[in-house]
């Protein structure tokens, strides 16, 4: 069994930045994609971005220029990196991995991430 492990939300003040991490159980080169999502406040959970272990990646329109995915394999995990926040990416984030196109994937805990005005 997979298990994922989100770390570094917090509280920034807009035009700051945040580092999110998710730390794999296993090796994180068995993932087919990793993925960073978010939920705001009484609204439907998101995609903020993407990486294949092809090495492509994708943003969501709202972060781009902004957030930066990454994958560490020294540490078996993959990161987020946030610059320049605003208020409306306050959110909790969430990371998925799925190991295979064709099977269902693992989700981490989620991690409060605020950004104040």
């Amino acid at each position: 069994q997979v298990q994922l492990v989100e770390s570094g939300g917090g509280l920034v003040q807009a035009g700051g930045s945040l580092r999110l991490s998710c730390a794999a159980s296993g090796d994180v080169r068995q993932f087919f994609t990793m993925n960073w999502y978010r939920q705001p406040p009484g609204k439907q959970r998101e995609l903020v971005a993407t990486l294949t272990s092809g090495g492509r990646i994708t943003y969501g329109e709202p972060v781009k220029g902004r957030f930066s995915i990454s994958r560490d394999n020294a540490k078996n995990s993959w990161d987020l990196q946030m610059n320049s926040l605003k208020p409306e990416d306050t959110a909790v984030y969430f990371c998925y991995g799925n190991l295979s196109p064709y099977a269902g994937g693992y989700w981490g805990q989620g991690t409060q991430v605020t950004v104040s005005s």
